[in-house]
């Protein structure tokens, strides 16, 4: 009976010992579950911030790319202002260039209005050859009218002949206008041979005195007077001088007026 006991008692201590194992390793596998749900919440936990951050980097790019794209679009309507106001400035230049051209234009137009008496046609006394002054537009010209019957002209041009022989210039013409209106153009043409002035004459025409004496006043149709005057490249002019002058003077009035 006793023996009994015992194993009735050892048997139930084999029991309790198999169930408190039990329940340590049920106890084990409860921590071990916990552990792993801890840590799959931590991870996930981890994982959302990390989501979190790359969506606040993301969102921080865009910012960026939106700043960014602001400050072009800022820029590019600065260069686009900046484009205007050149392009405002240039045309503001190009018309001021133009008005310049035009007032240039106009003044070159006024300066090339030629006198009446520049465009008269003459006819040359030697060779019967049509002419006119504005022919020699470009050039210096020396006007000398004059009479054959004239000794004060005869002196005058003496000196222009000497005058011409120093300057020696293709770019200066050297014309003798009779003012005997109704001379015949082959007796002046005998008389500048026989004097030897071997330049350009013509008889005037009434119409072409009348057009100088309005211009250079009535002084021009007296002869005796010896009047003179040079018409310049441009086709402007000198005021009418008179006297009998040196062939120093004369070139020196040429040189300056071809300037």
């Amino acid at each position: 009976m006793r023996k009994l006991t015992m194993l009735s008692l050892l048997l139930l201590a084999l029991l309790l010992l198999a169930a408190c194992n039990t329940a340590v390793e049920e106890a084990a596998v409860v921590d071990t579950a916990v552990q792993s749900a801890d840590e799959m919440s931590q991870e996930d936990e981890m994982a959302d911030s990390e989501e979190e951050m790359q969506d606040d980097a993301m969102d921080s790019e865009d910012d960026m790319m939106d700043s960014e794209e602001e400050m072009e679009d800022d820029a590019m309507d600065s260069d686009d202002d900046m484009m205007d106001s050149d392009d405002d400035t240039h045309d503001g230049a190009m018309d001021s260039e133009d008005d310049a051209m035009a007032e240039g234009e106009e003044m070159a137009d006024e300066e090339m209005m030629l006198a009446v008496w520049q465009e008269i046609p003459l006819v040359n006394a030697r060779t019967g050859e049509t002419f006119t002054l504005a022919d020699f537009s470009g050039k210096t010209i020396f006007i000398e009218p004059m009479a054959t019957w004239c000794t004060n002209c005869r002196r005058q041009l003496n000196n222009v002949k000497q005058a011409r022989t120093d300057l020696n210039s293709d770019e200066i013409v050297f014309i003798g206008l009779s003012l005997e209106t109704n001379l015949d153009a082959a007796t002046l043409a005998a008389y500048a041979d026989n004097q030897g002035y071997e330049w350009l004459f013509a008889v005037m025409t009434p119409e072409l005195l009348q057009a100088m004496a309005e211009d250079f006043g009535q002084v021009l149709t007296s002869a005796p007077s010896t009047p003179h005057f040079v018409i310049r490249p441009d086709g402007t002019f000198t005021e009418l001088a008179t006297g009998i002058e040196s062939p120093e003077e004369i070139s020196a009035q040429l040189l300056a007026a071809s300037g």
